[in-house]
């Protein structure tokens, strides 16, 4: 079960890092494990990474996933890069400040390395830490009694791996995995040493001191400079959780934030975040859309190809040929106000359009503040994002001219507008008191398949001052509030299910 269930939490920070695995890949790792063991934590590596990452992102991420999850000092101290003298010595510093009950498990392990004089200088006037320091410098290398504690049994077993294994049961057992903010890892590292046995080893560690004879002294000595390095460790382990499972669950609160909060209220600095969730749900509409569009629809049998085309099997119909309807695809049209309210809500409409090319009918882009222009080429010929931001910085000066806008979108497209065309008009409809020009909209609702108007306003502010909401969408076929990537989401898949 101890092997079952670390490797299940592994593939569960997996899955919470963007990896996918399978439930058969989960046994196979199982397997894995079950295996190589997880003493050569290289070789553990090595045989996990054939067995889950696919990709060349996922092994990055499977990686680095690993080397958290993993991670583990030994409680003397010995590492690759430092030796065993220098881990003592930062062992002895860092249980400076402990009284061996819990309480240094919420300070910072850096803080009490810096702080190592003044720690010294501040516990000479203690008579306990005096005690200790006198049994420190009096005692030598020498024989040493056994220890009775489970855990005090365990730390000097010099067993890294049977330790990582208590520490990662105790986690499992306070449930380690649901801290959330980074303030409890004190609260976690203290509860994982009770579970693992710490007041046992605690009193053990206080009986030593005062033993008459020099090996168990020598004993107590060694186990409190092992605890003192397994709070450190523990305190590591609780920190790596955090960055595992906590991390990653505010990242998702993050996003289910962002997927509802209005688009122009969103931070800069959450534009990346935003970027890259509209990616990621772009991407999830285009392999829906795409196994959509694979699927061959039938129509009716085709009675004279199948028979010709069967007349080698000697009557006997093995093949059989449909009859078929051309369906051409149809065309979009992206008009965008780009003024300085609506800005926000054209970048990420245009940004999910484009990041949809494998399955969305071909996009002709129009920004406009006053005067409309066609911005497909900036698009063609640019990343996404270098094409988006050179649009708005070109296109978002002026005042905002909705009549105007749609004479010019007439004069530059109104022949290319058919049956098979779909207009989507984003915008807030508030056109400084100027000229509607409805007129121009009725005739493209005429001719075409859908006009689709985006409005970023509440429903409750169209129709309000200089709005002319109530003109445009009476020519319109569909009239939506999108103001957040909640709505644009809905939006772009039920005109991607229409055209499909």
């Amino acid at each position: 079960m101890g092997v079952e269930r670390t490797i299940s939490n592994f593939i569960r920070a997996l899955r919470n890092a963007e990896v996918r695995v399978s439930t058969a890949e989960t046994l196979d790792a199982m397997s894995v494990v079950e295996l190589v063991g997880y003493e050569d934590k290289a070789h553990l590596k090595r045989s996990l990474s054939l067995a889950l990452p696919k990709t060349a992102d996922e092994k990055n991420t499977f990686d680095a996933c690993f080397d958290s999850f993993f991670q583990f000092q030994d409680v003397r101290g010995e590492t690759a890069s430092d030796s065993s003298s220098e881990s003592e010595q930062e062992g002895e510093d860092s249980g400076e400040g402990g009284d061996g009950e819990g309480g240094g498990a919420g300070g910072d392990p850096q803080n009490q390395n810096r702080g190592k004089k003044k720690s010294k200088s501040k516990s000479k006037s203690k008579q306990n830490n005096l005690f200790e320091e006198e049994e420190e410098a009096d005692l030598g290398s020498g024989e040493i009694t056994d220890a009775h504690s489970p855990l005090g049994k365990l730390l000097m077993a010099n067993s890294r791996v049977e330790l990582a294994q208590s520490m990662a049961q105790a986690g499992e057992a306070i449930n380690v995995r649901e801290i959330q903010i980074f303030t409890q890892k004190g609260l976690y590292a203290r509860r994982i040493m009770d579970h693992m046995g710490l007041p046992d080893l605690n009193r053990e560690i206080s009986d030593l001191r005062t033993d008459s004879r020099v090996p168990a002294r020598r004993l107590g000595q060694q186990l409190k400079q092992r605890r003192d390095f397994l709070r450190e460790q523990v305190r590591d382990y609780v920190e790596q959780q955090f960055m595992l499972n906590a991390d990653v669950s505010g990242k998702r609160l993050r996003e289910e934030m962002l997927r509802s909060v209005k688009l122009s209220n969103v931070e800069h600095r959450n534009f990346r975040l935003i970027q890259e969730m509209v990616y990621k749900m772009a991407k999830k509409l285009s392999t829906l859309h795409s196994r959509r569009r694979k699927v061959f629809k039938r129509g009716q049998l085709n009675v004279p190809r199948t028979l010709r085309n069967n007349m080698s099997y000697d009557g006997a119909i093995f093949d059989l040929y449909w009859k078929s309807v051309k369906v051409d695809r149809p065309k979009v049209f992206a008009i965008c106000d780009v003024s300085g309210s609506v800005a926000n809500y054209a970048r990420f409409m245009l940004m999910f359009l484009y990041s949809m090319d494998e399955v969305m009918p071909k996009v002709r882009s129009f920004a406009f503040s006053s005067d409309l222009a066609e911005v497909t080429e900036l698009f063609n010929r640019n990343k996404i994002e270098d094409a988006i931001a050179k649009v708005l910085h070109d296109y978002s000066g002026g005042s905002t001219d909705y009549g105007q806008a749609l004479l010019d979108f007439k004069k530059l497209c109104l022949d290319d507008v058919d049956n098979r065309t779909t207009i989507i008009i984003l915008g807030d409809a508030r056109n400084n008191h100027g000229e509607a020009h409805a007129e121009v909209l009725r005739e493209l609702y005429d001719r075409s398949k859908r006009v689709i108007w985006l409005n970023p306003e509440a429903k409750l502010a169209w129709n309000t001052g200089d709005s002319e909401m109530r003109k445009y969408g009476a020519y319109s076929h569909q009239v939506e509030e999108c103001n957040s990537l909640m709505h644009l989401e809905r939006v772009v898949s039920n005109l991607l299910r229409q055209t499909n």
